[in-house]
């Protein structure tokens, strides 16, 4: 198989500074209800790379569960290696992956926790099966086995029986705020269309594009 023959001309939109939202918030908004409107598969999924004070660098997919003019926010295990690394180095990097409409999103910026508060309003409207997951998984660390977890989830399903489940300490959200935020439009020829938005001292967005 020929890796180097797979190639497609991107045609289906176009970006120009004169369409952009000033505001970066409003337009990942538009974008971002656009690629549910197209059925993606996991819209709000984005690949998070973060590293260690010593530089080592991972990335996984993380699901976005809330965004606003404050940030973007994902929920994770405050035990995990992704929040570690983000312990030891808070800088990180997202980004949309959104091919079907030959666009991406990709944005850099610092990542801290939330309030409890907003951990437990989130948490709360998860399914139980995923809060009783929360509490099972150590999130990172090396299991012998699948049944394993199972045994846990058997032992965790009678612990919480009657009731709601409560909010584990080692769980909760992150904010990631934003100092760049750059959308990405596929064009004909590789002569894509990039818009950065960087965020100024005084809190204003500067818009720039860039070459291809």
């Amino acid at each position: 198989m020929d890796i180097g023959e797979l190639r497609k001309n991107y045609t289906k939109a176009e970006l120009t500074e004169e369409s952009i939202d000033k505001d970066p918030f409003k337009q990942f908004e538009i974008w971002f209800k656009q690629a549910c409107d197209a059925e993606i598969n996991e819209p709000n999924a984005m690949s998070l790379a973060t590293s260690s004070k010593n530089l080592d660098v991972t990335v996984r997919t993380v699901l976005l569960k809330l965004f606003d003019k404050n940030g973007f926010v994902f929920f994770t295990n405050y035990e995990s290696d992704k929040a570690k690394q983000i312990n030891e180095n808070p800088n990180v990097a997202v980004v949309f992956p959104w091919l079907i409409l030959e666009r991406q999103i990709i944005i850099t910026g610092t990542a801290s926790k939330v309030s409890t508060a907003e951990s437990l309003k989130y948490f709360s409207t998860r399914p139980r099966g995923s809060q009783l997951g929360a509490w099972i998984s150590q999130q990172s660390s090396v299991i012998t086995s699948r049944s394993l977890l199972e045994m846990k989830l058997d032992e965790i399903k009678r612990k919480f029986m009657d009731g709601d489940i409560p909010l584990p300490s080692f769980w909760g959200g992150y904010r990631i705020v934003p100092k760049t935020i750059e959308f990405w439009q596929g064009r004909p020829n590789r002569l894509h269309d990039r818009i950065r938005y960087t965020l100024q001292n005084d809190g204003r967005w500067k818009i720039e594009r860039l070459a291809p």
